[in-house]
C-alpha cells in the first residue's frame, strides 16, 4: 500500500480543489460517500477504495485540464475528500499494524 500512498504524495491539483476538499474532509462520512461515489453497496478496505478513487480522480482531472463540458468540480471535490479520508485511514491502519508486538 505504501505505492498507493507514495502516488498521492506526488500528486499537484490546484490549490483551491486541495484547500475544498480538506475543509470539506471534517464531514466525511465513510459508509455514505463511499457508496455514493464508488455506486457499492458493499464494504471496502481502504486500499481497494484508495485505488477505485484514484482511478475516478485522474479520470476527473483530465476532464479538468481539457475543459471538458463533462467536468464537475463538485464531484472532483467529492473524489479528493474521500481519497484523503481513506489515506489518513489507511495510514492510520498501517502504523496501527506495526505498532503490535509480536506473538
Amino acid at each position: 500500500m505504501n505505492d498507493v500512498l507514495a502516488h498521492l504524495d506526488t500528486l499537484r491539483r490546484p490549490r483551491l480543489l486541495i484547500r475544498a476538499a480538506r475543509i470539506g474532509l471534517q464531514e466525511y462520512r465513510r459508509d455514505l460517500h463511499l457508496r455514493r461515489l464508488l455506486s457499492c453497496g458493499g464494504t471496502w478496505h481502504s486500499g481497494k477504495a484508495l485505488h477505485a478513487l484514484i482511478e475516478l480522480e485522474e479520470t476527473l482531472n483530465l476532464q479538468r485540464r481539457e475543459g471538458a463540458a463533462a467536468y464537475s468540480a463538485c464531484r472532483h471535490v467529492d473524489i479528493l475528500i474521500a481519497m484523503m479520508a481513506e489515506a489518513r485511514l489507511l495510514r492510520s491502519t498501517e502504523v496501527a499494524d506495526a505498532a503490535e508486538p509480536a506473538p
